[in-house]
């Protein structure tokens, strides 16, 4: 090796191509980031309890649309702000905008504790805790890409089974606390639990490869968008996002409007991501087999079929006779959602040319994703509470919004490979 070659190795750093895909420093990585995605979209994975007992309870004086804007602006803010965590990360790190996001979400869960009116819990919940979020949620998953190649479908969803575990345990957490200690101190105990996962992340999520410090430039956020791939793929998760969002926020208040029990339907979201923990995993394992992009179009599609097989039919039955039915439809589409929000990543890391750049990449589509939640469940809030049976035209929104997604996300495919339907992907 000449001078200029060792010259120019050194100043690189490692090769972004030689994945070690395994060993201890790299597993370590992704028991930290489930730890972070477990703390940051396992919460946000919990809106639909929240939907209903701030309907029910602390804020029984406003609509269910306006409602909505909470759980809806939390999930917008841990997305919308991707580009801006995407750009830290690349340039510090992961482990910067983690402690930054640890503090921030910490934050926001203890000023919501202590929360009575709608704007005091807005600005705390939907504010400065899911910005904390948003800042624990990107460092994990682009640090884990940087030390998987082969298996990394797998490693991303074994990562984002965090978000299920969370989605099941923290909804139980709340739905059980809530009567016994007071909104308050449930908050607060949540606070707690998270602190210890975040504590986790900041001590083992870190990137195989050294921080890209490079200026600031607005134009690394647009450039992705002149990709038609990228382009395609980015306009079909806008769509996914919207629809994929609204059975997480609104199965419950429907459960109960349709005759269910308080007590099983606040079980219900639970049940959701529990059924999300396999669909976060075992399809990424066969997304590593037979490509990120074939098993992203299956189990988006599958979550359309099933909202409107089996969550459309639920609306229009005799009050009291659709529990197994919303049930059903509950395993079945936690099962698809667990790997329509865990696997984009991978497909972002298949379309991007430079590994060291995935941060903003990341951030870019997701920021775009993010105008499709903010709007989607006060849409939805406003479709469900209308006259007649306002559920029905609820369940069509969601499902028809998952159909157009998967389509795009399939045009974006064609782009990547051409008409063949056979071809790893």
């Amino acid at each position: 090796m000449t001078a200029s070659e060792k010259e120019a190795s050194t100043s690189t750093g490692p090769d972004p191509k030689s994945f070690p895909d395994g060993g201890v420093e790299a597993w370590l990585v992704v028991a930290g980031g489930f730890c972070t995605v477990f703390a940051s979209f396992g919460w946000i994975n919990c809106v639909g309890i929240f939907q209903d007992y701030y309907e029910s309870n602390l804020l029984a004086n406003y609509s269910s649309s306006d409602v909505a804007w909470i759980p809806s602006t939390e999930s917008f803010m841990m997305f919308f702000w991707g580009p801006v965590v995407g750009k830290v990360t690349d340039h510090f790190g992961p482990r910067v905008p983690i402690v930054i996001g640890s503090f921030l979400h910490i934050f926001g869960l203890m000023m919501t504790s202590i929360s009575k009116e709608y704007y005091q819990v807005f600005l705390s919940q939907s504010v400065v805790s899911a910005i904390g979020c948003s800042f624990l949620f990107y460092p994990s998953m682009t640090a884990c890409s940087t030390w998987f190649l082969r298996h990394r479908a797998l490693a991303i969803g074994i990562m984002a089974s965090g978000s299920s575990i969370g989605g099941v345990v923290l909804p139980i957490m709340v739905h059980r606390l809530v009567d016994d200690l007071g909104f308050g101190w449930t908050m607060r105990a949540v606070a707690f639990l998270l602190l210890g996962m975040v504590i986790i992340g900041i001590l083992t999520v870190k990137s195989r490869l050294p921080p890209l410090k490079q200026p600031l430039i607005l134009k690394e956020f647009i450039t992705p968008y002149a990709e038609p791939t990228f382009m395609l793929l980015a306009v079909g998760a806008w769509f996914i996002y919207i629809g994929g969002f609204i059975p997480f926020t609104f199965i419950i208040v429907q459960a109960r409007a349709q005759g269910m029990s308080a007590s099983l339907a606040g079980y219900l979201v639970s049940i959701l991501n529990a059924a999300g923990t396999f669909g976060r995993i075992i399809p990424a394992h066969f997304g590593d087999i037979f490509g990120v992009f074939n098993i992203m179009i299956l189990l988006t599609g599958l979550g359309a079929v099933v909202s409107l097989a089996f969550w459309l039919p639920s609306t229009t039955m005799a009050s009291g006779h659709t529990n197994a039915l919303i049930i059903v439809f509950t395993i079945f589409y936690g099962f698809a959602s667990g790997c329509i929000f865990s696997i984009i990543p991978a497909l972002i890391a298949k379309i991007s040319p430079d590994i060291r750049k995935l941060g903003v990449r990341t951030g870019s589509l997701y920021a775009v994703s993010a105008t499709g939640v903010l709007v989607g469940s006060p849409i939805a809030g406003v479709i469900a509470s209308g006259k007649g049976n306002g559920f029905l035209g609820l369940t069509l929104f969601s499902g028809i919004l998952l159909m157009v997604g998967t389509f795009f996300v399939g045009f974006s495919r064609l782009r990547l490979t051409g008409v063949k339907l056979m071809v790893k992907a």
